[in-house]
C-alpha cells in the first residue's frame, strides 16, 4: 500500500514552518544597556529596550550605527570599523593614537589622548551624525591642537588637569547634538624631540642644584644669626656680670674706706692720709705686672710720692691697720673686723 501526503498537509507544513521563520525573525531580545532603533519602511519607528521585543519581520528592522575602534598593535594603531544594530549606552572610552600639536614657543609634541563618552539618545547618534565615533575622534583631536596651541610646553606639563577641562568643556556642546555626552578627557603621554628632552633635563638639573644652594645659604644663615644671638647673649651676660662684679668692688671698698675712717677718726688729714695708703696699695699690686713686660719699670713721679707718704705714714704713725686696730681697741670693737676691712 502506497503512502499518501495530501496536499493540505504540505500546505500545512510550509505555513506552520513560515510563521516559526516569521516568530523567529520578529522576537528580539535586547539585552541590558542596550537599545536598538527601528525602521518601519526607511522611517524611524521606535527604540527598543532591554527585554523581549517583537517586530514585522521585512517591514521594520534595526538601524545600525557604525562605530569606529582603534586596536593596538605594537606602537601602531589600526582603526576598524563595523556596523552595529545593537547601540551601547555604557561609558566607552575612545583610545585614539597620538597627535602632534605646536605649541605656543614653537615646540613640536606629540599627544596621546583617551576620551569617555556615553550615547544618551540613540536616534540622534544615528541619524544627527554619518558616523559618529569618527565624528568624536576628530572633534577630539581638533579640539587638541586648539587648546595646546595656546599653550607654552613648560605650562603644558604643568596644567594636564586644565588641558582635559578646556578639551571637554570645548567638545561638549558639539557632541550633545549628536546625542553623546562627554564624560571626561584625559591626555595620557606627551611625547618629545630627544633635543627638547635632554634641554629640559638639563634645565631641571639646574633648578635643583639652585634649590640645593638656596637651601645650603639659608643654612648658613641660620647658622650665622643663631651665633651672633648667642655671642650677643653672652656678651651681655658677661656685660652685666662685670658691671655687678664692680659694684660690688666698688662697695666692699666703700665699706672699708668708711670702716677705717671711722675708726681713725673723720678729720681732713685722716682722709688724706687713707687716700694716699689706698693708692699707694694699688700701686704696689700693678708694679708686678709692670715689671713682667721689660727689664726697667719707669713709676710716675707721683707713685714715688705716694710711695714715699707711705713710708712716713708707717714710720710715724705706724701702719694703717695698727691705727685702725688701737681705734677699735678703745672703743670696744675686735681688732680681726678692721683688719680684714683694711686688707679689702
Amino acid at each position: 500500500m502506497e503512502s499518501y501526503i495530501s496536499p493540505g498537509l504540505i500546505i500545512s507544513l510550509i505555513v506552520v514552518a513560515i510563521g516559526i521563520f516569521i516568530i523567529a525573525k520578529g522576537l528580539v531580545i535586547v539585552r541590558q544597556s542596550e537599545v536598538m532603533v527601528i525602521e518601519r519602511l526607511g522611517s524611524f519607528n521606535r527604540i527598543l529596550e532591554s527585554g523581549v521585543n517583537i517586530i514585522i519581520p521585512f517591514i521594520e528592522r534595526p538601524r545600525p550605527i557604525s562605530m569606529i575602534r582603534y586596536v593596538r598593535m605594537g606602537d601602531e594603531y589600526h582603526p576598524v570599523t563595523s556596523d552595529e544594530a545593537r547601540i551601547d549606552r555604557r561609558e566607552t572610552v575612545m583610545d585614539f593614537p597620538g597627535q602632534p600639536v605646536v605649541t605656543t614657543d614653537n615646540v613640536t609634541v606629540k599627544i596621546n589622548g583617551a576620551l569617555y563618552y556615553q550615547i544618551i539618545d540613540p536616534r540622534r547618534a544615528v541619524y544627527e551624525v554619518a558616523n559618529m565615533s569618527q565624528a568624536v575622534e576628530v572633534l577630539a583631536k581638533t579640539t587638541l591642537r586648539s587648546v595646546v596651541g595656546k599653550m607654552e610646553l613648560d605650562r603644558l606639563f604643568e596644567s594636564r588637569s586644565e588641558v582635559n577641562n578646556a578639551i571637554q568643556a570645548e567638545m561638549e556642546e558639539a557632541a550633545s547634538k549628536w546625542g553623546v555626552k562627554l564624560t571626561r578627557v584625559e591626555v595620557q603621554d606627551i611625547s618629545m624631540p630627544e633635543e627638547v628632552e635632554e634641554a629640559m633635563r638639563l634645565q631641571m638639573a639646574a633648578e635643583r642644584k639652585r634649590r640645593a644652594t638656596v637651601t645650603e645659604a639659608e643654612g648658613e644663615k641660620s647658622a650665622a644669626i643663631a651665633m651672633a644671638q648667642g655671642q650677643r647673649e653672652s656678651a651681655i651676660l658677661n656685660a652685666q656680670g662685670d658691671k655687678e662684679s664692680a659694684i660690688l668692688r666698688a662697695q666692699g671698698e666703700q665699706e672699708s674706706i668708711r670702716l677705717v675712717l671711722s675708726a681713725m677718726g673723720d678729720t681732713e688729714e685722716n682722709k688724706q692720709t687713707v687716700i694716699g695708703y689706698l693708692l699707694g696699695q694699688s700701686y704696689i699690686k700693678v708694679l708686678p705686672n709692670m715689671a713682667k713686660d721689660g727689664e726697667r719699670v719707669f713709676v710716675p713721679y707721683e707713685s714715688s710720692a705716694l710711695l714715699g707718704s707711705m713710708g712716713m705714714f708707717r714710720e710715724l704713725a705706724g701702719s694703717p691697720e695698727d691705727t685702725v686696730r688701737q681705734h677699735l681697741q678703745r672703743d670696744g670693737l675686735r681688732g680681726g673686723l678692721v683688719g680684714s676691712a683694711g686688707n679689702s
